[in-house]
């Protein structure tokens, strides 16, 4: 999966109709909310958008004829194999109606030029560890975290310490044998469940 590294613009001119798309990378709901909200134009004819976060997906047509500007938005999105992305489509209305179709290529075609012209970025999923380990453990542990280059957080509790990582599935097939080698078997990784 891919996603976007910036905000990109693109615009395009129909039959006297003006469409102007922002491509822009996105990690939460609400993310997507603060930008539409402050990028609300009220000299528009119809402010249409798509996202796609994960697995969760939304469109808004915002009036046009339904399926004619949300669902080409997110089409693009889909295609292009992209996730944590927003595009919004603005119209300025020229008088002229384009009909289904023509709605279909324009907001398809506007948000496509978006994301044509975007630096794609490729999303490496990554799990949430723990793993618990003596103080006199510690220093070797740090070490090879770092040699693999995780970033971590250590707490130490009464009886040891407990890491938490952010790690990629090959760095938990090197550090998961690495920990029950130096543990002799005691410990091991603990992923946690990402609600």
């Amino acid at each position: 999966m891919y996603s976007i590294s910036a905000i990109i613009e693109a615009n395009l001119e129909v039959k006297k109709s003006r469409f102007q798309a922002f491509a822009v990378p996105v990690s939460s709901e609400q993310a997507v909310k603060d930008f539409l909200e402050s990028y609300r134009d009220h000299t528009t004819t119809h402010q249409c958008w798509a996202w796609k976060i994960g697995h969760d997906v939304r469109f808004n047509d915002d009036g046009e004829p339904s399926g004619t500007a949300g669902r080409p938005i997110l089409t693009v999105i889909e295609g292009q194999n992209l996730t944590n992305v927003l595009i919004l489509v603005n119209r300025w209305y020229g008088g002229v109606k384009l009909g289904k179709g023509g709605l279909v290529r324009a907001y398809g075609g506007c948000a496509s030029q978006a994301i044509q012209l975007a630096e794609r970025i490729e999303l490496i999923a990554t799990q949430s560890v723990q793993l618990h380990c003596e103080f006199g453990e510690l220093a070797k542990i740090e070490y090879e975290l770092q040699q693999l280059e995780i970033a971590f957080q250590a707490d130490y509790l009464a009886d040891g310490v407990l890491i938490t990582a952010e790690m990629t599935d090959d760095q938990i097939d090197v550090i998961n044998p690495f920990l029950q080698n130096l543990t002799r078997g005691r410990e091991q990784l603990s992923i946690q469940d990402n609600l």
